[in-house]
């Protein structure tokens, strides 16, 4: 039998945990807040000063025209810039992507053994290998293989930029599937190629989305690689064997010029880069993420 003065200390020493653990709680919330906002103070700020340099300069000719002469009355815009850095973005992820979910899909579902160790021991070095290397890189195998600088060596190196990203990602969502949904597809007779693109990507769908978009997020701002590869341009598109400009090299070759009209373009075409990148995200998360049905779930279509 339990006494009351037993009653009464087990009582006491309840209210004293659950006190201390609330204590604990909140102490470890303030914590987390105060690192978001000191995350959040610098990103703000630079996004402020990004809006309020770049802001005034934008206009339909700077949007669409291209670069005018240096130094001149009339500097023209960052159009072939922008086309270009919309093409090195989309050939990129015609080639990187499905390359790094394929290899994403081969360590998560077969790479269980010394081969699949190496290739993510690897991809791990690649992610972290300095990208001006990967120019240095592209250069070599491709400008001077072709003889010219031309988009598809920016693409090439671009797309090597992006595939550790979308493997690593790619690989860690599929993990995240818990092991019941697997043995559900195999115990209904499905195949295992259809449980993976039916049913694992499509419930790791968010996971791998994030990845497509901080791979498109990391190759929209380089500029080392395309220093070696595109080399730049003042003209529009003219064909795949030729030079091609791109947002982030316009914004290193006006911030090399001592002028304030070069300086008021550079910041122009930041906000317009970053203003990309923003567009792309917010897209690719409304076309495959967004909900459906009732009660506010993703709709999971496993195939008949």
């Amino acid at each position: 039998m339990i006494t009351i003065e037993q009653r009464a200390e087990f009582r006491k020493h309840f209210r004293n945990n659950i006190q201390s653990r609330l204590v604990t709680d909140r102490i470890i919330k303030g914590i987390v807040f105060g690192c978001v906002a000191l995350a959040i103070i610098p990103l703000g700020s630079i996004l402020l000063e990004v809006i309020r340099n770049g802001a005034p300069v934008l206009s339909i000719d700077f949007l669409t025209q291209p670069p005018g002469a240096v130094g001149s009355d009339q500097p023209g815009g960052i159009g072939p810039a922008i086309q270009g850095t919309l093409l090195l973005i989309g050939m990129s992820s015609l080639v990187g992507v499905p390359i790094g979910v394929l290899g994403g899909i081969f360590l998560s579902e077969y790479g269980n053994n010394r081969f699949g160790h190496a290739i993510r021991f690897f991809n791990d070095v690649l992610a972290e290998f300095p990208t001006i290397v990967i120019g240095l890189f592209a250069f070599v195998v491709i400008v001077l293989t072709l003889g010219y600088f031309s988009i598809i060596a920016g693409m090439f190196a671009l797309s090597i930029i992006m595939l550790p990203i979308i493997t690593r990602t790619t690989e860690e969502s599929l993990k995240l599937v818990p092991v019941t949904y697997r043995e559900a597809g195999y115990a209904l007779g499905i195949k295992r190629w259809t449980v993976i693109f039916r049913i694992l990507l499509t419930s790791a769908k968010s996971g791998l989305i994030t990845g497509i978009m901080l791979s498109v997020a990391r190759i929209g701002g380089e500029t080392a690689p395309l220093i070696f590869t595109i080399l730049g341009s003042s003209d529009f598109f003219t064909g795949f064997d030729q030079p091609m400009d791109a947002l982030p090299l316009r914004i290193w070759r006006l911030s090399l010029l001592p002028y304030d009209t070069a300086t008021a373009q550079g910041w122009g075409a930041a906000l317009i880069l970053i203003l990309i990148v923003l567009s792309l995200n917010i897209g690719m998360r409304y076309l495959f993420l967004r909900k459906r049905g009732g009660g506010g779930r993703f709709r999971i279509t496993t195939g008949g």
